[in-house]
């Protein structure tokens, strides 16, 4: 896929991979809706993104809103006739222990992980299954792939972002829309609290460079690609989770203890 004219609406696009993300893109010169829930934001990007006006569109959306949804995808529609990518970026998470965690977190986690990317894909491919192309792309994790523990609710937002993106692929087959997801393993972003930078620190957990992880992403696009691991040893064990659980397993579990510990120093904070 070519990106350049490609009309391509962002969500999150105001934090740490989705402001690289749209560095990338710009420069193939794509059309970008950036699409944030912080007004603030917003605004800072497009003034800064290099995007000559008629190429670029900004909205304010809490994406978990029917309402505000709509409206980011009507301003394209609108401005440009339609959409041929979408990025379901946008994302939340939570580290604690989950007997321990906010039920509401619980609840927000579902709303932006899965049911936002889900509405957002159902609004969009009527559109794109008629002009008989376009693409989307969900942003998933390594722990869509890796049950992580005292990640248990982000986990099973990310597991079943795959999974819709599994059967979505299989459905569409043949229409001209394609599904990739893509699975990076942590990204060295604010979007991560305090604990889980410390335990990289220590060497528990890798992250990568945003600049590196959007590379791939945009490559996997330009490539068609249905599925993108990032990060080895992580995409190694993701394969191996598949087929042989209970070996990852008794590697994972030798660490719970830590991450209890950092758990709960992060919840007297």
């Amino acid at each position: 896929m070519k990106l350049e004219s490609q009309r391509i609406l962002i969500t999150g696009a105001g934090g740490g991979i989705g402001q690289e993300l749209c560095a990338q893109l710009a420069a193939r010169k794509a059309r970008l809706c950036l699409l944030d829930r912080n007004p603030e934001i917003v605004e800072r990007m497009a003034q800064t993104s290099g995007k000559s006006p008629e190429g670029l569109l900004t909205a304010q959306a809490d994406i978990t809103r029917a309402e505000e949804r709509d409206q980011a995808i009507n301003k394209m529609v609108q401005t440009w006739g339609g959409i041929d990518i979408l990025i379901n970026l946008a994302g939340v998470l939570d580290f604690a222990r989950f007997d321990e965690q906010d039920p509401g977190m619980i609840q927000r986690i579902l709303q932006v992980n899965v049911e936002a990317p889900m509405q957002l894909t159902r609004h969009v491919l009527p559109q794109m299954i008629e002009q008989g192309h376009g693409r989307i792309v969900n942003v998933g994790s390594m722990f869509g792939s890796i049950g992580f523990p005292c990640f248990a609710a982000y986990s099973a937002s990310k597991f079943a972002l795959r999974g819709f993106s599994q059967a979505l692929r299989r459905e569409l087959a043949g229409s001209g829309v394609g599904v990739t997801y893509v699975s990076p393993r942590a990204v060295s972003t604010p979007f991560n609290p305090p604990a889980v930078h410390r335990m990289a620190e220590l060497g528990m957990m890798h992250m990568d460079d945003p600049q590196w992880v959007v590379k791939k992403i945009v490559t996997a696009i330009e490539k068609d690609k249905e599925e993108a691991y990032f990060g080895f040893p992580e995409s190694l064990f993701a394969r191996i989770n598949a087929v042989l659980p209970r070996v990852v397993s008794r590697a994972i579990i030798k660490q719970v203890p830590a991450l209890v510990s950092f758990a709960q120093e992060q919840a007297k904070a």
